[in-house]
């Protein structure tokens, strides 16, 4: 199983101050304003400017755009905050002079490109696996569809006979995860698996190494270890702990975090594959759960994005909490065209926020018919989100025009 290449759920790694290192560190509170920490273990001055390490998101060309509606600076310009409803059915009379949004965003720096029809219900799912020209989408309407990068087309379309719950690629590896199995399938020799042991839908996967984690609906989480000499994936162990479904799962500094229907995040070391911790913060279900730089990310239904660092003893605690107005769904991280970390945040009033990291000063706005379920990185500054009326809309951060020098 090829593990080096493709996209990664681990980015840079969550883990506690050692030696001196908290000297070389800005406070992002401080650099928002809200550190209230006395004395803050952080610095509360600047250091030199220095490339980001949140590249394995990818990058654009770098700069400034937008769409319809769009303003300088990444601040957003209001015309109004919601779209126009007769707009969206192709018969508004007032055109510009209307005082609702003719755009599906609201923002600087990114744009529509296209969006791609086909799935009859909820995008619960999108993958771009590593070498390929092709984009995988899966369904609650019980498919995975193929399509070609180049012309737009759906070349295939896979009928899995069970709600497509969670879709995730590894190298040139797509995993499934449907009602009682995780299926396999490799995009280069075309080999295909049907790992059986999960009970329910398995609503949530991820990879490390050699070994691949499934989140299910009964509240434990499967593990499997590739077999290299039978190629085949062979069963390890079942994670047990969570009382309630596990729907979100990722990876990072030799640790897995697993967000759950009942309302908890549990810590889990890679090694021993013993609970090492469980959070208790959110009062909802914890929808997403992410890594960025030295810290855990976590959205809920319980309206909030908190912001997790580990102490001094290695325990997480909650550093920030952010608040929405609506529960929130999923949360994908990348980089703008000019390569400032972005944290977009799918709600569900049938918007995505977009939010400038550390700051989360709102950078911009998607709107869709109905709630985003999936979030997807591309190549080269593309970013796909699926909604649930099954439409998979591909977006694309704006390079900055460069200016010659007569």
């Amino acid at each position: 199983m090829d593990v080096d290449g493709g996209n990664r759920h681990v980015f840079n790694r969550l883990s506690g101050p050692a030696g001196d290192s908290r000297n070389q560190k800005v406070c992002y509170h401080w650099q928002a304003g809200k550190c209230n920490r006395h004395p803050c273990q952080f610095l509360h001055s600047e250091l030199p400017r220095r490339t980001s390490n949140f590249n394995t998101w990818g990058r654009g060309g770098g700069g400034r755009g937008g769409g319809r509606g769009g303003g300088r600076g990444g601040e957003v310009v209001k015309k109004g905050d919601k779209i126009c409803n007769y707009w969206v059915q192709g018969n508004c009379s007032f055109g510009e002079r209307c005082k609702f949004l003719h755009s599906w965003s609201l923002g600087d720096g990114f744009s529509l490109l296209t969006q791609l029809e086909g799935h009859k219900k909820v995008v619960s799912g999108i993958v771009f696996p590593s070498g390929s020209n092709q984009l995988y989408t899966g369904s609650t309407d019980e498919t995975v569809r193929i399509w070609d990068c180049q012309s737009g087309q759906c070349t295939a379309v896979i009928n899995l006979g069970g709600d497509v719950g969670c879709m995730i690629s590894e190298g040139p590896w797509v995993f499934v995860g449907i009602p009682n199995f995780v299926k396999a399938w490799n995009t280069q020799n075309l080999l295909e698996l049907s790992l059986s042991g999960p009970v329910g839908q398995v609503y949530a996967l991820a990879v490390i190494n050699d070994m691949l984690f499934a989140g299910t609906q009964d509240g434990s989480i499967l593990v499997w270890k590739f077999n290299l000499t039978a190629n085949c994936f062979e069963p390890a162990a079942s994670l047990k702990g969570h009382s309630h479904g596990v729907v979100s799962l990722v990876v990072g500094a030799n640790r897995l975090y697993s967000g759950s229907m009942d309302n908890t995040i549990r810590v889990w070391n890679l090694e021993t594959l013993q609970c090492l911790q469980t959070l208790t913060e959110h009062t909802s279900v914890v929808m997403s759960v992410l890594c960025w730089d030295q810290f855990l990310l976590s959205c809920s239904l319980d309206k909030t994005v908190k912001v997790w660092f580990a102490t001094e003893s290695g325990n997480l605690e909650v550093t920030y909490t952010h608040h929405e107005e609506n529960g929130i769904v999923t949360l994908c991280g990348m980089h703008d065209s000019q390569g400032k970390p972005i944290l977009v945040c799918s709600c569900n009033d049938n918007t995505v926020r977009l939010y400038d990291l550390p700051s989360f000063a709102e950078r911009g706005k998607i709107f869709t018919k109905q709630e985003v379920r999936a979030i997807q990185l591309g190549p080269g500054g593309i970013f796909f989100t699926g909604d649930g009326t099954g439409q998979v809309k591909v977006w694309n951060w704006i390079p900055e025009p460069t200016s010659s020098i007569q």
